[in-house]
């Protein structure tokens, strides 16, 4: 026996394709917000900037001049 489609039967099957087609976008969307594949870009200073810094830190009074010395004599050893 063979089914006689319906006008009602064409429309079901056409929501059931428009809801897919929905839950497929908005599933893709949704990965872009999981940050799964962000990247955190560190902000890296030279070591022209690090002296500089170091300077002003001790010129402003903040370390003393033992503590500048050091953290100098390590920023050019590369430490």
């Amino acid at each position: 026996m063979k089914r006689v489609k319906r006008k009602g039967d064409i429309k079901m099957k056409f929501l059931r394709v428009c809801v897919v087609i929905i839950l497929l976008f908005s599933g893709v969307g949704f990965i872009g917000c999981g940050g799964g594949g962000a990247e955190i870009k560190a902000k890296q200073n030279t070591l022209g900037q690090e002296l500089t810094d170091l300077d002003k830190a001790y010129k402003d009074g903040i370390i003393t001049e033992k503590e500048y010395n050091k953290a100098k004599n390590d920023l050019l050893k590369g430490k």
